[in-house]
């Protein structure tokens, strides 16, 4: 797999001065938490989703996850399980695993781990883990984790977890700091199954009876951003957990009261003009700046629900050409730290402060590329809505997940 895999070598070659670099399922579990990027998400109930994986892979999703919890009817589950075994059998009958993004499972209780990883027999190594819904400390959350590694004796597979951070004891500020204690010293003990944190905002937002709307990025809610602020200083500290955004729920549009931030000098100096009107139309400039706040606030990756959303969020991911210099240029004078100007001229470098971040960008830079020029990051819209356009003319949602 490799981030933006439907450019063709010509056009990678054009946006990217270092291209994004191949991982696979075995590669290590910081390259996969980071190779998540828009992790797609579809019910479990829809009886196409073998061939769904290939199609979301084709829109460069390299992450998926069938969802056996909030995206399907209560009284659907069981069907929706042994559709979700199936599909893997079919899956794995096809043989060619090669076009295919990371599979993950979102179950309802700790029991469907272990009967999923069973009934699916040889067909579990294509699963890379499962979705723990409301996890919590205590009891509930060392039962996931013990259910976790039944699951993988069972199928004598490498699957990791991606707990969700959505109880009530997060959103409610008495309950807060200690639930959040007792959930990083949970998964302390179980560092190196965990492949990244995931953060309910939609749940979170329910318990007060908020709903952002299209015009309203998740940072704008202020009971929420005060959540998702402390579940980063908990958990991403020191890089020790990668923690993903909430998901982006809206798809459609109709007219919009407020003004634009999107600019119109990049896209004409690009002649692609009509990019960005389609992408006012879908109200993705507010999906743009959504992910760039997440980003400069310390998460990676973000759940989505419709597939012209795939490459929005990981053309943001893209490291550009001043981010990755100044990255080198801290690393190499680490060793005897100090302050350094800028390749660019334009700010200050310390090469102490500033180490962490360093490290993290060029671990970035290794999984999504580094952009040739600026303005890359438009070209990189312009082919992946193209790309979402061929694979998915209707644009139809992929789910419609909480």
């Amino acid at each position: 797999m490799r981030h933006f895999g439907y450019l063709a070598a010509a056009e990678r070659a054009s946006l990217f001065a270092v291209p994004p670099q191949p991982f696979t399922r075995s590669s290590s579990r910081g390259t996969l938490a980071l190779a998540l990027g828009a992790t797609l998400y579809s019910p479990g109930t829809r009886l196409t989703l073998a061939a769904d994986a290939r199609r979301a892979a084709a829109i460069g999703a390299t992450s998926q996850v069938w969802c056996l919890e909030d995206a399907i009817p209560h009284d659907a589950v069981g069907a929706a399980q042994a559709n979700v075994v199936d599909q893997l059998r079919r899956l794995h009958a096809e043989g060619s695993t090669v076009d295919l993004p990371l599979l993950f499972v979102r179950v309802r209780w700790p029991e469907q781990l272990v009967e999923i990883a069973g009934a699916a027999g040889p067909a579990a190594s294509l699963l890379t883990g499962f979705v723990l819904p409301k996890f919590a400390p205590g009891p509930a959350g060392k039962a996931w984790l013990e259910a976790l590694r039944a699951a993988q004796q069972v199928s004598g597979a490498r699957l990791f977890a991606m707990p969700v951070l959505e109880h009530e004891d997060l959103a409610y500020l008495e309950t807060r700091r200690e639930h959040l204690s007792g959930v990083r010293a949970l998964l302390d003990t179980a560092r190196e199954d965990v492949l990244c944190v995931r953060v309910g905002g939609t749940d979170l937002g329910g318990l007060f009876g908020l709903r952002r709307d299209r015009e309203t990025v998740i940072w704008d809610v202020a009971v929420v951003r005060d959540a998702l602020a402390d579940v980063l200083n908990t958990f991403a500290r020191r890089g020790d957990f990668l923690v993903s955004g909430p998901v982006w729920e809206h798809f459609d549009t109709g007219d919009r009261l407020f003004r634009t931030q999107l600019r119109s000098t990049p896209f004409e100096r690009n002649r692609v003009t009509r990019l960005r009107e389609r992408l006012l139309r879908h109200d993705v400039d507010e999906l743009l700046r959504e992910v760039s706040l997440d980003r400069v606030n310390g998460f990676s990756g973000k759940t989505v629900i419709h597939p012209t959303h795939v490459s929005v969020v990981n053309a943001m991911h893209a490291v550009t050409r001043e981010e990755y210099d100044d990255a080198l240029s801290v690393l190499a004078g680490r060793h005897h730290g100090g302050v350094v100007r800028s390749p660019s001229g334009g700010k200050m470098n310390e090469t102490g402060p500033h180490g962490l971040w360093a490290e993290q960008v060029a671990a970035r830079a290794a999984v999504f590329g580094v952009l040739a020029h600026p303005d890359g990051v438009i070209g990189l819209l312009d082919a992946g809505w193209r790309a979402a356009q061929d694979a998915y003319p209707a644009a139809a949602p992929a789910a419609v997940v909480p």
